[in-house]
């Protein structure tokens, strides 16, 4: 099971929520590029987030 995080589908894009999300801390890609990662990878993010280690997932989709 993978976790896809599209930065063209969250309502956060373009805003200073971008600046401070895991995504754009962990990958060097290129605008509008989604990052994929499996269970486990999400698992461990989520543990160095708790940890202040990197900062959080600030992802969220459109409702509906």
């Amino acid at each position: 099971m993978s976790i896809s995080i599209d930065c063209g589908i969250c309502i956060r894009q373009y805003t200073s929520s971008c600046e401070d999300c895991v995504v754009t801390f962990i990958a060097s890609r290129q605008p509008d590029e989604a990052v994929v990662i499996d269970v486990v990878e999400f698992a461990a993010l989520r543990r160095l987030q708790l940890a202040g280690m990197v900062p959080q997932l600030r992802h969220s989709t459109k409702a509906g």
